[in-house]
């Protein structure tokens, strides 16, 4: 027995029924654009609930290359089989109908059914990326009426696949996601499809059926509009949202990607709610003199809280920061109270390429505050990283760093590991049970904080502060911190898997 088989390709020079050169590509083109856009903007919406980590990346990546694949095969064989014709406008107006329905769909599984994000993510990738892709086997079968123009019809629809994938990618990384929220992109591309599904359909069947996905992407708009998990504002790498204290009208919460990144008080900066803020100013309340100003650099600003918390208790000290995100220091300046004037200098920088910046022993205190989600970049927790920290402190400067590890703790001992071949003298503070130094206990994880320098700090002054503020963190050094340590290994430039190291999974929305 023997299947269904294809039509034959005619030998003739007849001009095809289908779109023509121009319309061809610029079919093709706009697919493989729209494929790209959905999986960048994908990343951005999921990053509030997963993280934006190492492993949400691959997520995306290995789904939407499935759908890639997916489509391109299935859609090609069904366009041996069906006229492609009657194919290509549902394939461009389901799709457009899943995009546009996607923020108001995901946003409302992850605060409403947080156990089916994965399978609704991975869907509301797969479907529309699978539809988009198979326009390109669709569109090549209308095009293909002779063999011996074969390579030229697939050679230049393959390439304008692959360059509409590039403009998809880099229009969507410099342009949109700068300049428009992740609905509003979303629901612009699903509408452009649901458009050119029309198009495609007038030309070739009359309107059938369009009107129907119109309604969709407007039940998509106004289902985003109300639909749970907005931001206050969206930037170029976070979703955000500050917070007002219920219990306090002064303090504000910064909220980026659903993570709880810093807290401010308005009226009184020496207000330190986060327990890791406050064992850092423990640390260099203990380690200078009091009152004295100091000259600080900050890698990493959220809220700048510590900043602000230098300034208000050691006039005329001067911060130095480093923040990559623009869309937040604009957030600090507007509804976090950073005014001129405040010895607060913030640069929209990248925190390595800052370090590099500043003069050879410039700086008292380097405090490392730098977060991907709930992960420090992973080229700030580096030999060669800090070696250009321990560089611009001067003879009795600290490095003071927050980390975030569970489980194992095995990105922590390896940072601490990091961090004692760089610096003469290093110390570890946290809770006793996070850090599982606690008799007969295995560690829990959360926020700890390491500190090193050349000089040796007075740790029981540190440990009297501590406790001053209640924090229930102990320090643990010498030999005890080596045994902590253990085999744990270097990060380098060359070798830094902090993402696979780290255990973020149960930090829940807190820092």
């Amino acid at each position: 027995m023997t299947g269904p088989s294809a039509p034959p390709v005619a030998e003739a020079t007849s001009r095809p029924s289908g779109p023509g050169p121009g319309a061809a590509t610029a079919l093709v083109f706009g697919s493989s654009a729209a494929v790209l856009v959905v999986e960048v903007v994908s990343l951005r919406l999921l990053a509030p609930y997963l993280g934006l980590t190492l492993e949400t990346s691959t997520l995306v990546i290995g789904i939407a290359l499935t759908a890639i694949a997916l489509g391109s095969w299935i859609g090609g064989r069904i366009a041996d089989r069906v006229d492609p014709a009657r194919l290509l406008s549902p394939a461009l107006g389901l799709s457009g109908a899943v995009v546009a329905l996607t923020p108001a769909v995901l946003r409302t599984t992850a605060e409403w059914a947080p156990p089916l994000l994965f399978l609704v993510a991975a869907l509301t990738i797969l479907v529309p990326g699978a539809l988009l892709s198979a326009v390109t086997p669709i569109v090549t079968k209308m095009r293909l009426t002779s063999l011996a123009e074969t390579g030229t019809v697939v050679g230049r629809l393959s390439g304008a696949g692959t360059l509409g994938a590039i403009v998809g990618t880099v229009v969507t990384g410099f342009v949109l996601v700068s300049r428009l929220p992740v609905s509003a992109i979303l629901i612009g591309l699903g509408s452009a499809l649901v458009v050119g599904s029309a198009l495609v359909e007038w030309r070739t069947r009359g309107w059938r059926g369009t009107p129907a996905l119109a309604l969709v992407v407007v039940a998509g708009g106004l289902a985003t509009a109300v639909a749970p998990g907005g931001c206050d504002a969206e930037t170029r790498y976070h979703c955000v949202r500050v917070v007002t204290d219920p219990d306090r009208d002064s303090g504000r919460t910064l909220v980026l990607d659903g993570i709880r990144h810093s807290y401010v008080d308005l009226d009184d900066p020496t207000v330190l709610k986060f327990t890791y803020v406050r064992a850092i100013a423990s640390v260099a309340d203990a380690a200078f003199p009091e009152k004295k100003p100091l000259t600080a650099h900050h890698l990493g600003g959220g809220g700048l809280t510590l900043p602000r918390y230098l300034a208000a208790t050691r006039p005329g000290t001067r911060s130095l920061v480093s923040e990559i995100d623009s869309g937040v220091v604009r957030i600090d300046r507007e509804h976090l109270g950073l005014a001129a004037g405040s010895g607060i200098d913030v640069r929209t920088e990248d925190g390595r390429l800052g370090l590099r910046r500043l003069a050879t022993d410039s700086r008292d205190l380097v405090i490392g505050d730098a977060f991907g989600g709930v992960s420090v970049p992973w080229h700030l927790t580096t030999a060669e990283a800090m070696a250009e920290v321990r560089r611009v402190l001067d003879g009795d400067g600290l490095y003071v760093a927050n980390l975030i590890d569970h489980g194992e703790l095995a990105f922590a001992r390896a940072e601490a590991a990091t961090l004692d071949a760089t610096f003469e003298h290093v110390a570890l503070l946290g809770e006793p049970a996070d850090l599982g130094v606690a008799p007969g206990t295995d560690p829990d994880g959360g926020n700890l904080v390491l500190v090193a320098s050349d000089r040796e700090v007075d740790l029981r002054a540190v440990q009297k502060q501590l406790d001053a503020r209640d924090t229930g963190w102990t320090t643990v050094t010498g030999d005890d911190l080596t045994s902590w340590i253990g085999d744990a290994p270097l990060l380098t430039d060359d070798h830094a898997p902090v993402d696979q190291l780290l255990q973020p999974y149960g930090c829940g929305t807190s820092r």
